[in-house]
């Protein structure tokens, strides 16, 4: 019995130090967030992406895509001010855990994520879809800064709270698994992200 409370109370104390970070990471994610509009423009982009390509009228889905420019143009400008912002932030509040124990960053760097590192990643990546180097028709264009954009607030989910958290919430929300997004972004983002998150 007396072994059982122990377990119970080391397993409270551990849950404990987890919410307390993941409440801190939150509130300093929160905090860098509040300046811009990267959310509402997301919100924007994705409801019209989606309507787009649900359009079976070409000249409609055109026109509908087309008229998204200055939220492209907004959210890359938008989410490369936060980049840079946050890459002024010192370690270790902008380490995500790869495993959510308390402590760890302390314990390994290499057991968290650094997110200064990764939204620098999610930032050219956007920028990128957005200028559209690559010649992609509109709707090919259109589903790569959904996946582009799908990652990064999965990669701001898991700052927070937890890798599974955060692909839970893309499955809730985008009918997206974590998989497929990371299918949807360009090679250039693919690669810049593996190399992130297993470093």
């Amino acid at each position: 019995m007396e072994l059982f409370s122990l377990f119970l109370l080391l397993g409270l104390g551990v849950h404990w130090l987890n919410a307390r970070g993941q409440r801190q990471r939150t509130a300093l994610l929160a905090e860098q967030l509040r300046p811009y509009q990267i959310e509402k423009h997301m919100e924007q982009l994705t409801s019209a992406y989606m309507r787009a390509l649900g359009e079976s009228d070409l000249a409609r889905q055109t026109q509908i895509l087309q008229l998204q420019e200055q939220a492209e143009q907004q959210l890359a400008a938008d989410f490369q001010n936060l980049a840079q912002a946050f890459a002024k932030l010192p370690a270790p509040a902008t380490r995500a855990f790869k495993i959510a124990l308390p402590f760890v960053d302390q314990l390994s760097p290499k057991a968290t994520i650094d997110m200064r590192r990764m939204l620098e990643t999610h930032a050219k990546g956007i920028a990128q879809a957005v200028d559209n180097a690559q010649g992609l028709t509109l709707k090919e264009r259109a589903f790569r800064l959904m996946g582009e954009m799908f990652l990064m607030q999965h990669s701001c989910h898991w700052f927070c709270k937890s890798k599974t958290i955060a692909s839970a919430r893309m499955v809730a929300r985008h009918q997206t698994r974590y998989e497929q997004a990371l299918q949807a972004v360009s090679p250039e983002t693919r690669q810049a992200y593996l190399a992130v998150i297993e470093a």
